[in-house]
């Protein structure tokens, strides 16, 4: 609102042409969430507290010290978007395609992860939503998202990815594009959905990723920039690094009330809608695979399940970790949660400046 009401007020009033700046936008983006999501989380918590029967259940299957956190209050998630809309509908050229559809990701995914939350609070079982209709769920939103995104495509980039390191590679991936793109979203969706098994765990690397590619927007976005780093310009991407600040600022205030112990969990509701947006705004600015170098923690989260699974069925019954995902292994080898999450955290900022080499690295 700020920029559609004020820029154009700056012909008569020069003071309003700071509106114009996306770096000014920006940090008025991230301090608006952040203050948004401090002051409004414990009322939400409360709230939430009072509409949820006995809390978020806890596996079975998981390791001891996690049923002490039986009851704690879930679907925090809530703050995280709500605090990330509300401050891009105030700081954010709500003309611009990408800011459209980056908020019709974060509520889709946010309410199919909302579903999920619920069924589990209604039913008092840790298992809600069926994994195969969640998949769909995410898959038929992804295909959309992707089949959106193929139209806002340049010319020279359309159904295609481009390879970090090299200058000028592109693989052309034709209607296989539509399949790459449901892995991307999905993919990165379910894997952020895995790592948030511990107390801001998943929340900081997801602060990592969110900021990363808040630069790699801004560069994209600036047809010099790009020209100089050897990267594909992508006219009017500049504008999500004003909405990914804003979630930066959301997370951040969520993370302040999900540091150990945590008073909330983000819930399916939270760690999905993340996850897709993640995944959506990598492919928007046509950097996926450093998306898996800046996510790598996401990615190595998600293998091990993946591993895990497939070595236990056939591998007669054998397990390659002692329990999966990852942290999970940690925690069974004596490691304290937050011992875990600190490491993990430092893992994942490697990760993210190995991810942002890769813009200069060809």
């Amino acid at each position: 609102m700020f920029y559609t009401f004020l820029v154009p007020l700056s012909s008569s009033y020069p003071l309003f042409n700071i509106f114009k700046y996306l770096s000014v936008r920006s940090i008025g983006a991230l301090l608006t969430a952040l203050i948004i999501g401090l002051f409004c989380g414990m009322p939400l918590i409360r709230f939430l507290k009072r509409h949820e029967k006995n809390g978020q259940p806890i596996r079975t299957d998981g390791p001891a010290s996690h049923f002490s956190k039986s009851g704690t209050t879930t679907m925090g998630g809530i703050l995280i978007l709500g605090a990330t809309i509300i401050s891009t509908l105030l700081w954010c050229d709500l003309k611009n395609e990408f800011i459209l559809l980056s908020i019709f990701v974060l509520l889709a995914f946010g309410c199919i992860g909302g579903y999920d939350d619920w069924k589990k609070l209604s039913t008092g079982k840790p298992n809600g939503l069926k994994a195969r209709w969640k998949l769909a769920l995410q898959s038929g939103v992804s295909l959309v998202i992707v089949g959106i995104i193929s139209e806002m495509t340049p010319p020279e980039l359309h159904f295609s990815v481009t390879i970090p390191f090299f200058k000028n590679l592109i693989v052309y991936l034709g209607w296989g594009y539509f399949i790459w793109g449901i892995c991307v979203i999905a993919g990165a969706s379910n894997a952020v959905n895995l790592t948030d098994g511990l107390d801001g765990l998943a929340i900081m690397p997801a602060i990592y990723v969110a900021g990363s590619f808040a630069l790699i927007s801004y560069l994209v976005g600036n047809a010099k920039f790009a020209n100089y780093l050897y990267i594909h310009s992508v006219p009017k991407a500049g504008e999500l690094t004003v909405f990914l600040a804003a979630l930066v600022g959301g997370s951040l205030a969520f993370l302040w009330f999900n540091a150990p112990p945590a008073k909330v969990f983000m819930g399916d509701t939270g760690s999905l809608a993340i996850g897709g947006i993640l995944g959506a705004v990598s492919m928007m600015v046509h950097h996926e695979l450093v998306l898996t170098i800046v996510g790598g923690l996401f990615v190595m989260e998600a293998v091990s399940v993946i591993l895990q699974v497939m070595f236990f069925r056939f591998g007669n019954g054998k397990r390659i970790f002692l329990m999966a995902p990852i942290h999970h292994h940690f925690e069974q080898k004596g490691w304290a949660e937050p011992t875990i999450t600190v490491r993990f955290w430092i893992v994942s900022f490697i990760l993210a400046l190995l991810g942002l080499s890769t813009l200069k690295l060809r």
